[in-house]
């Protein structure tokens, strides 16, 4: 494990940023799992997310800060400033994993951001606005099926109403849930309003291969897609495999095959390079291989940092799968999950992270996030940045997700340093 790492901060003097508790608490956190190393799982409200919600106030509160959390779940951090009643600066990310994920996805903007903190005040630094960090509640789809669940509610894209109707495979509500997590209150009580923060940045890593490959230190977000999914429901007719000809079936399974290569094929025409199309969940009934398949449920991701080109392509796929349907004798019912506008980060925020990476001799370059993540969201609240640095091969939600001790210390330094100087403003 690096035990030191030598960053050349604004003033040009060499600073040593000690990893080891950092990386020593990643690797902590990773033993907070449902499944045994290195696969990390830790589903919203599971006994695992609960115990590593109470590891991290732990954390918190011995480093002197004050915690609180929202009735949904999002937990604050905050240290407070010389004048409170200014707008914060924040930032933050997530730590609930989906199933057989890895260790950083998320997990490096929570605790890197506690680390930057941590490293701001034992240097002495008075902060004149607030920092809260944020632990975001359901950034993964697992639990409800719907991403950023925390940030959409303090953003009010998803209403209170919306978010009390969410069961999850067991059927249990987002109420019951929450309530029993300690998590009580009025949820319309999460929203935030405009400009309750002066500024948010969230260290991730990039989830892709780009920073890796091109060896350099730093990615600077200045976009983020706009993404969409939808759930299909289609309904055929069942039979026994060997007494229905073909040409009297309606096959549901098959309507779905045609579907699926539908969202490639218009993901593929699109005219724009960003466009990303998913068929990433098929159920088949009744699941026999001698019985013709009478009904299929489907998700489908689809995105675009460009809105337009994706609703273009939205629309095809539309008038694809009813035509499909229609030729095939298949009822369907199409249900949006999401439908987002992409985020334009502030260039202010995007020009001070810049500086800050060029200040500290590290190489940076401006990029475009196309995994969302919950600066989406919290892009309708205040202006926002994110930090990218690179990771393994660009793989994530996988065991074998990595970034180095290295890569995560740089990308704390630059935060560290934006967090300095937004704080004192």
């Amino acid at each position: 494990m690096l035990e030191l790492a030598r960053i050349l901060p604004l003033d040009g003097s060499v600073t040593t940023i000690v990893p080891s508790r950092l990386d020593r608490e990643i690797d902590d956190l990773a033993t907070i799992s449902a499944h045994p190393a290195p696969a990390v799982t830790r589903v919203l409200f599971s006994p695992e997310d609960l115990a590593a919600r109470q590891w991290l106030t732990g954390l918190a509160k011995d480093a002197g800060f004050h915690v609180r959390a929202d009735p949904a779940g999002n937990l604050f951090i905050r240290w407070e400033g010389s004048e409170p009643c200014l707008p914060s600066i924040a930032t933050g990310s997530h730590i609930d994993a989906i199933p057989n994920a890895g260790k950083y996805d998320g997990v490096v903007g929570v605790l890197g951001g506690l680390e930057a903190m941590r490293q701001l005040k034992e240097a002495g630094h008075v902060p004149k606005r607030s920092i809260e960090l944020i632990l975001f509640t359901a950034e993964e789809p697992t639990r409800f099926g719907i991403g950023c669940l925390g940030s959409r509610l303090m953003a009010g894209t998803t209403s209170p109403d919306e978010a009390r109707a969410l069961r999850d495979a067991e059927g249990r509500s987002l109420d019951e849930l929450r309530e029993a997590a300690g998590c009580r209150g009025d949820l319309g009580a999460v929203k935030l309003s405009t400009g309750a923060y002066q500024a948010f940045i969230e260290l991730h890593i990039e989830q892709g291969p780009l920073l890796e490959s091109e060896e350099i230190d730093i990615g600077v977000v200045e976009k983020i897609a706009a993404p969409s999914a939808f759930r299909l429901l289609l309904k055929g007719s069942g039979g026994h495999a060997g007494a229905v000809l073909m040409k009297d079936r309606c096959d549901a399974f098959l309507a779905a095959a045609e579907i699926a290569l539908l969202v490639e094929k218009a993901a593929l025409e699109s005219g724009s390079p960003d466009t990303v199309g998913t068929t990433g969940l098929v159920e088949v009934r009744p699941g026999a291989i001698n019985s013709i398949p009478c009904d299929v449920k489907m998700e489908v991701d689809f995105r675009d940092t460009e809105r337009e080109a994706r609703d273009k392509a939205l629309a095809r796929i539309g008038d694809g799968t009813h035509a499909i349907c229609k030729r095939r004798g298949i009822e369907i019912d199409w249900q949006v999950i999401n439908q987002d506008p992409p985020a334009l980060c502030d260039p202010s925020l995007v020009a001070l992270v810049e500086s800050k990476a060029a200040a500290a001799g590290l190489s940076h370059r401006r990029m475009i996030s196309r995994a969302y993540h919950d600066s989406l969201f919290m892009a309708r609240v205040c202006p926002v940045t994110m930090i990218f640095i690179p990771c393994f091969k660009g793989y994530s939600h996988r065991p074998d997700e990595f970034s180095s001790p290295e890569a995560i210390a740089k990308g704390v330094a630059v935060l560290k340093a934006c967090l300095e100087e937004l704080s004192a403003r």
